[in-house]
């Protein structure tokens, strides 16, 4: 009979995202991680099976995360455009608050297309992310709130790629006066 796990798997992706979130995948060590996770090497490799295995858990936990609390954002009852301003200014607002940025955003430029299992995991975010746009702008087209004549995957992409310049924007110090600058003019081209 096997020793019972000392840690609980879950909890420890969650802290293993706030480590990879901070020093980015090529800056983590395994010992960043063991100290982190207050286990010991073997269990970590027994647990996950590797940095790159673990990483990739942590991502993805970021990437649903992230997901549900712009879905939800852009599910709640009122005026589209406004649904979609406080979802943008949510954005804006989080990356001036947190200094690492989005883990998905730093993911991309970090390791590009050299890895790519953990391009698909962007890509899936990016399309998830444009796919709760699109439906959002479909929305607003059916009730009259944004022009129906407007190919809504142009603006659904529109809006993606204005959010990762954002993300970018907050990783290099800019405030948010200037962001919602961008936020208000997005909105105002729909």
């Amino acid at each position: 009979m096997g020793r019972p796990k000392k840690f609980d798997p879950d909890v420890a992706v969650g802290q293993a995202m706030d480590v990879f979130w901070s020093k980015g995948y090529g800056a983590t060590t395994p010992n960043d991680l063991v100290v982190a996770l207050g286990i010991g090497k073997g269990s970590l490799y027994h647990a996950f099976g590797s940095k790159h295995a673990l990483f990739e858990k942590a991502l993805e936990r970021y990437r649903d995360d992230q997901a549900a609390g712009l879905i939800d954002l852009l599910d709640r009852p009122g005026a589209v455009k406004e649904r979609l301003r406080t979802a943008l200014e949510f954005i804006v607002a989080a990356n001036v608050a947190d200094p690492r940025g989005c883990m998905v955003v730093n993911t991309a430029t970090e390791l590009g297309n050299e890895d790519p299992a953990l391009g698909e995991q962007v890509r899936r975010q990016f399309g998830r992310t444009q796919s709760a746009f699109r439906a959002a702008i479909e929305e607003g087209q059916r009730s009259g709130e944004i022009d129906p004549g407007r190919d809504p995957e142009a603006l659904s992409y529109m809006i993606l790629s204005t959010v990762l310049g954002l993300q970018v924007l907050a990783r290099a110090g800019k405030g948010p006066d200037r962001m919602n600058q961008v936020v208000d003019g997005l909105i105002d081209s729909l």
